[in-house]
């Protein structure tokens, strides 16, 4: 089987917030036994560092001083760490653009940062930028986040069941020796057989990739069925989907997949399903 991943990016501020990131991200370059990258993000502006040239310098005097902890702290880790720092006027921007000049297929980044206006929203404003933006697959990992060494539990939409997202969960469950539990969750009433339909087809899928899997339907509130179900198996990795690339797949962040990582215990795969590419207009 294809591995889950092969071109893992760090994204860090190296605060205190980003502590289970950087502990995920290191966990998986050992295990997976991969190079890793990673970027520090700091907020600048022509502007600003014409203006205010003792505050800019400061800033970069800070970030050198957290790329060089960081560095140590990956040899320490027996990690191969490829560091690097991005000035920009926007912290999100300057990590997905490094995501894809990098062409990773998995971003590591923490779920929040520090508390103040923003603090009564599930993710943070930069980490939702980040997931509604990605290029490829995100993890996010809460301040407590470890490596899964239990079980992982994906999330079946009965109405879009994603064959990637299925996939993706079962290549890290195979990854790890882990089990795979799948959960399809209905609204009721009709939607009910359709998500008996979506499971069945889910779980041949599931068994042909990976040999240790089970799966069940539920009916009520989509976020909190998967976070009960996966406490209640033991899950620690929960995987959901972001669908395409348009604007309207943009505005998950608001729905299921936003409450999920905002209220799990545990760290939260994200896979994004890009975009076909549109056929040449004859």
């Amino acid at each position: 089987m294809v591995a889950a991943f092969t071109r893992p990016l760090l994204a860090t501020e190296h605060g205190e917030f980003d502590t289970g990131a950087e502990t995920l991200a290191f966990a998986i370059a050992r295990h997976c036994r991969l190079a890793l990258t990673g970027v520090l993000p700091l907020v600048s502006n022509p502007e600003f560092e014409m203006v205010a040239p003792q505050l800019a310098a400061k800033a970069d005097a800070e970030a050198s001083l957290k790329r060089q902890h960081l560095d140590t702290l990956a040899q320490t880790q027996g990690v191969k760490l490829d560091l690097q720092v991005r000035r920009g006027p926007e912290a999100w921007q300057e990590i997905v653009d490094e995501a894809r000049e990098r062409d990773a297929d998995l971003i590591v980044i923490r779920r929040r940062g520090k508390r103040g206006l923003l603090a009564n929203l599930l993710v943070g404003e930069m980490v939702g930028k980040v997931v509604a933006h990605a290029p490829c697959s995100v993890l996010i990992a809460p301040r407590n986040a470890r490596m899964w060494t239990q079980g992982v539990l994906v999330g079946v939409d009965p109405q879009a069941p994603d064959d990637g997202t299925l996939t993706l969960a079962a290549r890290v469950a195979h990854d790890c020796g882990l089990p795979l539990h799948l959960l399809c969750v209905a609204a009721g009433g009709a939607d009910s057989e359709a998500a008996v339909q979506a499971l069945k087809a889910a779980l041949t899928q599931a068994r042909a990739l990976h040999a240790h899997v089970d799966g069940e339907v539920q009916t009520g509130r989509a976020h909190q069925a998967l976070i009960d179900a996966g406490l209640a198996r033991g899950a620690d990795l929960l995987v959901v989907g972001r669908h395409g690339g348009t604007a309207l797949a943009r505005a998950w962040i608001g729905g299921t997949a936003q409450k999920v990582i905002g209220l799990a215990n545990c760290p939260v795969l994200v896979h994004v399903t890009k975009p076909q590419a549109k056929a040449a207009t004859p």
